[in-house]
Protein backbone atom coordinates (compact mmCIF):
# COMPACT_ATOMS: atom_id res chain seq x y z
CA UNK A 1 0.00 0.00 0.00
CA UNK A 2 1.26 3.31 -0.85
CA UNK A 3 1.32 6.09 1.53
CA UNK A 4 1.28 9.29 -0.33
CA UNK A 5 2.92 12.05 1.63
CA UNK A 6 1.30 16.08 2.26
CA UNK A 7 3.56 16.92 -0.46
CA UNK A 8 2.34 14.63 -2.79
CA UNK A 9 -0.93 15.14 -2.16
CA UNK A 10 -2.32 18.26 -4.98
CA UNK A 11 -4.34 20.85 -3.07
CA UNK A 12 -8.07 20.86 -4.32
CA UNK A 13 -8.79 24.37 -5.94
CA UNK A 14 -11.58 25.88 -6.48
CA UNK A 15 -13.08 26.34 -10.38
CA UNK A 16 -12.50 29.45 -11.90
CA UNK A 17 -15.34 31.76 -11.69
CA UNK A 18 -17.23 32.87 -14.99
CA UNK A 19 -15.98 36.15 -15.88
CA UNK A 20 -18.77 38.79 -15.25
CA UNK A 21 -20.99 40.04 -17.94
CA UNK A 22 -21.27 43.73 -18.41
CA UNK A 23 -24.57 45.22 -17.98
CA UNK A 24 -26.12 46.09 -21.61
CA UNK A 25 -26.40 49.42 -22.20
CA UNK A 26 -23.74 50.49 -19.39
CA UNK A 27 -24.10 54.04 -17.67
CA UNK A 28 -25.44 55.19 -20.77
CA UNK A 29 -28.71 52.89 -20.42
CA UNK A 30 -28.80 54.22 -16.94
CA UNK A 31 -28.77 57.84 -17.95
CA UNK A 32 -31.23 57.05 -21.19
CA UNK A 33 -33.72 54.88 -18.65
CA UNK A 34 -33.29 58.48 -16.31
CA UNK A 35 -34.17 60.61 -18.78
CA UNK A 36 -37.20 58.59 -19.94
CA UNK A 37 -38.69 58.51 -16.83
CA UNK A 38 -38.49 62.57 -15.89
CA UNK A 39 -39.54 62.78 -19.67
CA UNK A 40 -42.53 60.97 -18.89
CA UNK A 41 -43.52 62.13 -15.40
CA UNK A 42 -44.12 65.66 -17.39
CA UNK A 43 -46.85 64.77 -18.24
CA UNK A 44 -48.81 63.99 -14.89
CA UNK A 45 -46.96 67.16 -13.45
CA UNK A 46 -48.89 69.36 -16.06
CA UNK A 47 -52.13 67.12 -15.42
CA UNK A 48 -52.38 67.51 -11.82
CA UNK A 49 -52.03 71.22 -12.16
CA UNK A 50 -53.99 72.03 -15.02
CA UNK A 51 -56.83 69.90 -13.20
CA UNK A 52 -56.15 71.74 -10.03
CA UNK A 53 -56.23 75.26 -11.96
CA UNK A 54 -59.28 73.95 -13.23
CA UNK A 55 -61.66 73.05 -10.25
CA UNK A 56 -60.33 75.91 -8.09
CA UNK A 57 -61.03 78.25 -10.74
CA UNK A 58 -64.96 77.10 -10.67
CA UNK A 59 -65.02 77.00 -6.75
CA UNK A 60 -66.76 80.72 -7.21
CA UNK A 61 -69.07 80.42 -9.95
CA UNK A 62 -68.30 79.51 -13.62
CA UNK A 63 -65.99 82.03 -15.32
CA UNK A 64 -68.70 84.24 -17.29
CA UNK A 65 -70.81 85.35 -14.61
CA UNK A 66 -67.54 86.49 -12.47
CA UNK A 67 -66.15 88.48 -15.15
CA UNK A 68 -68.71 89.91 -17.02
CA UNK A 69 -72.17 88.88 -15.32
CA UNK A 70 -72.71 91.84 -13.43
CA UNK A 71 -73.05 94.19 -17.14
CA UNK A 72 -75.21 91.65 -19.07
CA UNK A 73 -78.92 90.61 -18.38
CA UNK A 74 -80.20 87.39 -17.78
CA UNK A 75 -81.12 86.68 -20.98
CA UNK A 76 -77.56 87.61 -22.48
CA UNK A 77 -75.91 85.76 -19.58
CA UNK A 78 -77.61 82.41 -20.61
CA UNK A 79 -76.63 83.25 -24.08
CA UNK A 80 -72.82 83.66 -23.08
CA UNK A 81 -73.31 80.41 -20.83
CA UNK A 82 -74.70 78.55 -23.60
CA UNK A 83 -72.29 79.67 -25.91
CA UNK A 84 -69.09 79.18 -23.90
CA UNK A 85 -70.24 75.38 -23.24
CA UNK A 86 -70.79 76.72 -19.09
CA UNK A 87 -74.27 75.03 -18.61
CA UNK A 88 -72.76 71.58 -19.33
CA UNK A 89 -72.04 69.24 -16.63
CA UNK A 90 -68.60 70.36 -14.89
CA UNK A 91 -67.26 67.35 -15.60
CA UNK A 92 -67.84 67.42 -19.54
CA UNK A 93 -66.52 70.64 -19.51
CA UNK A 94 -63.40 69.63 -17.26
CA UNK A 95 -62.77 66.70 -20.63
CA UNK A 96 -63.36 69.30 -23.38
CA UNK A 97 -60.70 71.61 -21.47
CA UNK A 98 -58.25 68.61 -21.44
CA UNK A 99 -59.06 68.14 -25.03
CA UNK A 100 -57.59 72.06 -25.68
CA UNK A 101 -54.74 71.49 -23.65
CA UNK A 102 -53.67 69.01 -25.70
CA UNK A 103 -54.17 70.73 -28.75
CA UNK A 104 -52.23 73.44 -27.13
CA UNK A 105 -55.13 75.31 -26.89
CA UNK A 106 -55.85 77.36 -23.62
CA UNK A 107 -58.76 79.18 -24.71
CA UNK A 108 -60.37 82.99 -24.87
CA UNK A 109 -60.15 85.72 -22.35
CA UNK A 110 -63.84 86.82 -21.09
CA UNK A 111 -63.30 90.48 -20.91
CA UNK A 112 -61.68 91.41 -23.88
CA UNK A 113 -61.84 88.31 -26.39
CA UNK A 114 -58.28 87.55 -26.73
CA UNK A 115 -56.41 84.09 -27.68
CA UNK A 116 -54.24 82.50 -24.73
CA UNK A 117 -51.56 81.94 -26.61
CA UNK A 118 -51.37 85.54 -28.54
CA UNK A 119 -51.35 86.81 -24.80
CA UNK A 120 -48.19 84.44 -24.08
CA UNK A 121 -46.59 85.42 -26.97
CA UNK A 122 -47.43 89.36 -26.49
CA UNK A 123 -46.33 89.34 -22.94
CA UNK A 124 -44.34 86.27 -22.37
CA UNK A 125 -40.69 88.05 -23.69
CA UNK A 126 -41.28 90.71 -21.06
CA UNK A 127 -41.35 87.92 -18.62
CA UNK A 128 -38.44 85.74 -19.63
CA UNK A 129 -36.43 88.73 -19.60
CA UNK A 130 -37.04 89.52 -16.05
CA UNK A 131 -36.30 86.31 -14.65
CA UNK A 132 -32.93 85.93 -16.66
CA UNK A 133 -31.85 89.24 -15.19
CA UNK A 134 -33.20 88.07 -11.60
CA UNK A 135 -30.92 84.69 -12.42
CA UNK A 136 -28.24 86.31 -13.26
CA UNK A 137 -28.07 88.40 -9.88
CA UNK A 138 -28.99 85.29 -7.85
CA UNK A 139 -25.91 83.81 -9.23
CA UNK A 140 -23.47 87.15 -9.41
CA UNK A 141 -24.36 87.63 -5.58
CA UNK A 142 -25.15 84.16 -4.40
CA UNK A 143 -22.46 82.03 -5.42
CA UNK A 144 -19.01 84.33 -4.38
CA UNK A 145 -20.84 85.43 -1.08
CA UNK A 146 -21.74 81.87 -0.58
CA UNK A 147 -17.73 80.97 -0.93
CA UNK A 148 -17.01 83.95 0.82
CA UNK A 149 -19.10 82.30 4.04
CA UNK A 150 -17.67 79.29 3.63
CA UNK A 151 -14.27 80.57 3.40
CA UNK A 152 -14.90 83.14 6.63
CA UNK A 153 -16.67 79.66 8.56
CA UNK A 154 -17.64 80.17 12.22
CA UNK A 155 -16.27 84.03 11.97
CA UNK A 156 -18.43 86.73 12.27
CA UNK A 157 -18.92 88.12 8.31
CA UNK A 158 -20.12 84.14 8.07
CA UNK A 159 -22.68 85.39 10.60
CA UNK A 160 -23.75 88.53 8.67
CA UNK A 161 -23.72 86.58 5.34
CA UNK A 162 -26.39 83.91 6.90
CA UNK A 163 -28.18 86.25 8.23
CA UNK A 164 -28.56 88.53 5.18
CA UNK A 165 -28.98 85.58 3.26
CA UNK A 166 -32.37 84.54 5.73
CA UNK A 167 -33.66 88.53 5.35
CA UNK A 168 -33.30 88.14 1.22
CA UNK A 169 -35.32 84.85 1.38
CA UNK A 170 -38.19 85.76 3.48
CA UNK A 171 -38.50 89.44 2.94
CA UNK A 172 -42.00 89.72 0.33
CA UNK A 173 -41.51 90.82 -3.25
CA UNK A 174 -43.23 93.43 -2.79
CA UNK A 175 -41.89 94.79 0.35
CA UNK A 176 -38.35 94.39 -1.21
CA UNK A 177 -39.53 95.96 -4.20
CA UNK A 178 -41.17 99.17 -2.43
CA UNK A 179 -37.86 99.65 -0.05
CA UNK A 180 -35.93 99.60 -3.48
CA UNK A 181 -38.13 101.95 -5.05
CA UNK A 182 -38.35 104.14 -2.16
CA UNK A 183 -34.69 104.22 -1.68
CA UNK A 184 -32.98 104.50 -5.08
CA UNK A 185 -36.22 106.18 -7.49
CA UNK A 186 -37.75 108.89 -5.54
CA UNK A 187 -35.36 109.79 -2.17
CA UNK A 188 -31.94 109.02 -4.76
CA UNK A 189 -33.46 109.75 -7.85
CA UNK A 190 -30.49 107.56 -9.49
CA UNK A 191 -33.04 104.83 -11.29
CA UNK A 192 -36.48 104.90 -13.03
CA UNK A 193 -39.44 104.52 -10.85
CA UNK A 194 -41.45 101.95 -13.40
CA UNK A 195 -41.95 100.36 -17.03
CA UNK A 196 -39.83 98.50 -18.60
CA UNK A 197 -37.95 101.71 -20.39
CA UNK A 198 -39.05 105.35 -21.58
CA UNK A 199 -42.53 106.05 -23.70
CA UNK A 200 -40.33 107.13 -26.48
CA UNK A 201 -37.61 104.51 -26.39
CA UNK A 202 -40.51 101.53 -26.02
CA UNK A 203 -42.06 102.99 -29.36
CA UNK A 204 -38.74 103.44 -31.11
CA UNK A 205 -37.95 99.48 -29.70
CA UNK A 206 -41.57 98.37 -31.25
CA UNK A 207 -41.19 100.03 -34.30
CA UNK A 208 -38.19 98.08 -35.48
CA UNK A 209 -38.75 95.09 -38.23
CA UNK A 210 -39.18 91.60 -36.21
CA UNK A 211 -39.00 92.49 -32.39
CA UNK A 212 -38.34 89.88 -30.06
CA UNK A 213 -40.23 91.90 -27.52
CA UNK A 214 -37.12 91.14 -25.22
CA UNK A 215 -35.90 95.07 -24.95
CA UNK A 216 -32.35 94.63 -24.34
CA UNK A 217 -32.20 92.44 -27.23
CA UNK A 218 -33.56 94.33 -29.74
CA UNK A 219 -31.99 97.62 -28.58
CA UNK A 220 -28.71 95.82 -28.86
CA UNK A 221 -30.37 95.47 -32.34
CA UNK A 222 -30.28 99.42 -32.75
CA UNK A 223 -26.67 99.78 -31.77
CA UNK A 224 -27.83 102.32 -29.61
CA UNK A 225 -26.06 103.15 -26.48
CA UNK A 226 -28.56 105.64 -24.65
CA UNK A 227 -31.09 103.34 -25.40
CA UNK A 228 -29.38 100.07 -23.92
CA UNK A 229 -28.64 102.28 -21.05
CA UNK A 230 -32.20 102.99 -20.58
CA UNK A 231 -33.03 99.81 -20.39
CA UNK A 232 -30.67 98.64 -18.24
CA UNK A 233 -31.48 101.32 -16.09
CA UNK A 234 -35.55 100.26 -16.10
CA UNK A 235 -34.40 96.61 -15.50
CA UNK A 236 -31.88 97.58 -12.37
CA UNK A 237 -34.47 97.43 -9.57
CA UNK A 238 -37.35 94.88 -10.76
CA UNK A 239 -33.71 92.56 -11.04
CA UNK A 240 -32.67 92.79 -7.99
CA UNK A 241 -35.85 92.89 -6.37
CA UNK A 242 -36.85 89.40 -7.72
CA UNK A 243 -32.85 87.95 -7.81
CA UNK A 244 -32.37 89.19 -4.27
CA UNK A 245 -35.25 85.63 -3.25
CA UNK A 246 -32.86 83.48 -4.92
CA UNK A 247 -29.72 84.13 -3.95
CA UNK A 248 -30.19 84.35 -0.78
CA UNK A 249 -30.92 80.36 -1.40
CA UNK A 250 -27.70 80.01 -3.71
CA UNK A 251 -25.90 81.67 -0.86
CA UNK A 252 -26.70 79.14 1.87
CA UNK A 253 -26.82 76.40 -0.52
CA UNK A 254 -23.20 77.30 -1.94
CA UNK A 255 -21.31 77.43 1.80
CA UNK A 256 -22.89 74.28 3.16
CA UNK A 257 -21.59 72.32 -0.20
CA UNK A 258 -18.59 74.31 -0.03
CA UNK A 259 -18.02 73.71 3.50
CA UNK A 260 -18.84 70.05 3.04
CA UNK A 261 -16.23 69.47 0.42
CA UNK A 262 -13.15 70.97 2.39
CA UNK A 263 -13.89 68.29 4.78
CA UNK A 264 -12.99 65.58 1.91
CA UNK A 265 -10.12 63.40 1.41
CA UNK A 266 -9.12 64.85 -1.88
CA UNK A 267 -9.01 68.26 -0.35
CA UNK A 268 -6.98 67.49 2.68
CA UNK A 269 -4.37 65.73 0.19
CA UNK A 270 -3.82 69.08 -1.50
CA UNK A 271 -4.24 70.52 1.69
CA UNK A 272 -1.16 68.86 3.06
CA UNK A 273 0.60 69.69 -0.19
CA UNK A 274 0.78 73.04 1.09
CA UNK A 275 -2.29 74.10 -0.99
CA UNK A 276 -3.89 77.70 0.43
CA UNK A 277 -7.47 77.71 1.39
CA UNK A 278 -8.28 80.40 -1.04
CA UNK A 279 -7.06 78.08 -3.62
CA UNK A 280 -8.91 75.11 -2.01
CA UNK A 281 -12.24 77.32 -2.41
CA UNK A 282 -11.55 78.62 -6.05
CA UNK A 283 -9.95 75.28 -7.57
CA UNK A 284 -11.17 72.66 -5.07
CA UNK A 285 -14.80 72.83 -3.83
CA UNK A 286 -16.57 75.43 -5.96
CA UNK A 287 -17.49 72.94 -8.84
CA UNK A 288 -18.68 70.36 -6.63
CA UNK A 289 -20.65 73.03 -4.69
CA UNK A 290 -21.93 74.07 -7.99
CA UNK A 291 -23.65 70.95 -8.54
CA UNK A 292 -26.80 71.11 -5.67
CA UNK A 293 -27.35 75.20 -7.62
CA UNK A 294 -27.96 73.00 -10.82
CA UNK A 295 -30.31 70.42 -9.24
CA UNK A 296 -32.34 73.09 -7.42
CA UNK A 297 -32.45 75.59 -10.78
CA UNK A 298 -35.76 74.49 -11.67
CA UNK A 299 -37.23 75.12 -8.58
CA UNK A 300 -36.20 78.39 -8.31
CA UNK A 301 -37.71 79.21 -11.69
CA UNK A 302 -41.36 78.37 -10.89
CA UNK A 303 -40.14 80.40 -7.80
CA UNK A 304 -39.01 83.31 -9.83
CA UNK A 305 -42.32 83.25 -12.40
CA UNK A 306 -44.63 83.44 -9.20
CA UNK A 307 -42.04 86.15 -7.63
CA UNK A 308 -42.56 87.96 -11.39
CA UNK A 309 -46.33 88.28 -10.69
CA UNK A 310 -45.79 91.00 -7.81
CA UNK A 311 -42.48 92.56 -9.06
CA UNK A 312 -44.04 92.98 -12.56
CA UNK A 313 -47.03 94.58 -10.62
CA UNK A 314 -44.48 96.53 -8.44
CA UNK A 315 -42.68 97.71 -11.70
CA UNK A 316 -45.26 98.41 -14.12
CA UNK A 317 -42.98 95.71 -15.65
CA UNK A 318 -45.99 94.60 -18.36
CA UNK A 319 -45.08 90.67 -18.50
CA UNK A 320 -47.59 88.14 -17.80
CA UNK A 321 -47.36 88.54 -14.24
CA UNK A 322 -48.78 91.80 -14.77
CA UNK A 323 -50.94 90.50 -17.00
CA UNK A 324 -51.95 87.62 -14.62
CA UNK A 325 -52.69 90.39 -12.46
CA UNK A 326 -55.08 92.65 -14.52
CA UNK A 327 -57.24 89.63 -14.86
CA UNK A 328 -56.89 88.37 -11.28
CA UNK A 329 -58.45 92.04 -10.72
CA UNK A 330 -61.07 91.47 -13.46
CA UNK A 331 -61.69 88.47 -12.17
CA UNK A 332 -61.43 86.90 -15.59
CA UNK A 333 -61.10 83.48 -14.21
CA UNK A 334 -60.77 82.20 -17.98
CA UNK A 335 -57.72 84.06 -18.61
CA UNK A 336 -56.26 83.33 -15.16
CA UNK A 337 -56.98 79.63 -15.82
CA UNK A 338 -55.18 79.81 -19.34
CA UNK A 339 -51.84 81.29 -18.05
CA UNK A 340 -51.52 79.40 -15.60
CA UNK A 341 -51.90 76.60 -17.14
CA UNK A 342 -49.22 77.82 -19.61
CA UNK A 343 -46.56 78.89 -16.49
CA UNK A 344 -47.26 74.99 -15.52
CA UNK A 345 -46.10 73.73 -18.56
CA UNK A 346 -43.04 75.74 -18.80
CA UNK A 347 -42.39 74.82 -15.21
CA UNK A 348 -42.43 71.38 -15.84
CA UNK A 349 -40.37 71.56 -19.25
CA UNK A 350 -37.38 73.58 -17.30
CA UNK A 351 -37.58 71.46 -14.74
CA UNK A 352 -36.99 68.45 -17.21
CA UNK A 353 -34.02 70.09 -18.90
CA UNK A 354 -32.48 71.12 -15.67
CA UNK A 355 -32.41 67.78 -14.60
CA UNK A 356 -30.72 66.27 -17.87
CA UNK A 357 -28.07 68.86 -17.38
CA UNK A 358 -27.59 67.86 -14.01
CA UNK A 359 -27.33 64.19 -14.64
CA UNK A 360 -24.94 65.13 -17.48
CA UNK A 361 -22.65 67.20 -15.35
CA UNK A 362 -23.02 64.23 -12.23
CA UNK A 363 -23.26 60.72 -13.09
CA UNK A 364 -24.27 60.19 -9.80
CA UNK A 365 -27.43 61.59 -10.55
CA UNK A 366 -29.78 58.46 -11.22
CA UNK A 367 -33.25 56.50 -9.87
Amino acid sequence: MTVLTGDQIAPERPAPAAPRRRRAGGGGGGLGRYLVVRAVLIIPTVFILVTLVFFLMRVVGNPITASVGDRLTEAQLAERLAAAGYDRPIIVQYVEYLGQIVRLDFGTTATDNRQISDIIVTYGAATLELVIYALIVALVIGIPLGMLAAYLRDRWPDAVLRILAIFAYATPVFFAGLLLKLTFSVWLGWLPLSGRADTRIAIALGRIENPTGIYILDALRLGNSTITLNVLSHAVLPALTLGLLTAGIFLRLVRTNVIGTLGSEYVDAARSRGVSELRLVRKHALKPALIPIITVMGLQIAMLLGGSVLTETTFGWRGLGFQLQQYLSARDFVAVQGIVAVLAVIVAVTNFLVDVIAALIDPRVRY
